[in-house]
């Protein structure tokens, strides 16, 4: 039978800025920091129903990168002749990772890809083309919010109920999905969303070079009002404007689109209206080069800001869930 681990992330602990965006391992965004001192009832809930199916349980709580650097060891496979460290393909020890927030769930792949992404001056032959990662090990997701209905488990369609992961993790099959990697270290696992807003919530305008693979969206000179770069579908749609159309995370292509105000003539009265162009693309790779300094952004619903170019990458069936 195998040993399930039951992954919760603390709240505000721990030094990984890039992994929640003001330190701590992913936070809890808006749970209260009593709920995460102590296992949540869903939690205890998919507990109870892996030991009643004969699973070994445990329950564990990280409040740092190493402590979650120490769980995900257990999923490590045989030593490798190159010295790599790779997935254990035939590991017994399953992993579920209960999250009442996508970013908590980015924050344990980032360190998934930390701790299996081969150097590239050391890229191993059995790596497979067009990727920088080998198959990271599947996990089950637990959602910690059972109203959500836009988060990644909602989107894909996965168990929601602790009695329906539970299932999921021991006989559920294993579904491959893209992941995004960016060149600051970190991972995308639904999608970003480029643009800041005012006090109001309005967008604010901003300048900056968009690239998807060989095609420019923005030269740098346009006033953009947000960029959405996606994965999943979770940034389909600002300000009530549709942005990105397809977000399947299984086609190995990152979609992008970016918003435009423009100024156009009204053809049957006088005078101007301002009308928002939708420009869109889907490749491999994007890139943003912001043109007035710092710009903020939304990643996996984590805030950040960046000042100089960053550039994403997908890395098609990286990450894995296990199905219902």
């Amino acid at each position: 039978m195998f040993d399930v681990v039951i992954l919760s992330l603390a709240e505000g602990a721990g030094p990984s800025v890039d992994a929640c965006g003001a330190g701590g391992c992913g936070g809890c965004g808006s749970v209260e920091k009593e709920s995460c001192a102590a296992p949540r009832v869903p939690v205890l809930q998919c507990a109870d129903a892996l030991e009643k199916a004969g699973a070994r349980v445990e329950m564990i709580t990280a409040g740092s990168d190493s402590e979650i650097d120490a769980v995900l060891k257990r999923l490590d496979g045989p030593p490798r002749p190159d010295g790599l460290t790779w997935p254990d393909v035939e590991s017994k020890t399953r992993l579920v990772v209960a999250s009442a927030v996508d970013g908590q769930l980015r924050a344990v792949l980032r360190r998934l890809v930390r701790r299996y992404a081969p150097p590239p001056s050391k890229r191993p032959d059995d790596l497979a083309t067009g990727r920088t990662v080998p198959d990271l090990p599947p996990v089950a997701l637990l959602p910690l919010d059972a109203t959500s209905t836009t988060d990644l488990a909602a989107q894909l369609g996965l168990p929601r109920t602790p009695a329906e992961v539970a299932t999921a993790v021991l006989h559920g099959p294993v579904r491959r999905l893209d992941l995004l990697r960016n060149d600051g270290g970190s991972v995308t696992v639904d999608g970003a969303l480029v643009g800041g807003a005012d006090d109001d919530g309005r967008a604010v305008a901003w300048r900056g070079r968009i690239e998807v693979d060989d095609k420019v969206l923005s030269d740098g000179t346009d006033q953009i009002l947000a960029c959405a770069i996606g994965n999943g579908g979770g940034y389909a749609e600002f300000d009530g404007l549709r942005l990105l159309t397809d977000g399947d995370p299984t086609d190995g292509r990152v979609e992008v689109a970016v918003a435009v105000p423009k100024v156009v003539k009204q053809r049957f009265r006088r005078g101007t209206r301002m009308q928002i162009e939708v420009r869109r693309a889907s490749g491999r790779a994007v890139s943003v080069l912001p043109r007035d300094g710092e710009l903020q952004f939304l990643d996996d619903g984590v805030g950040g800001s960046m000042n100089r170019k960053r550039s994403w990458w997908t890395e098609a069936g990286a990450w894995a869930v296990y199905a219902g």
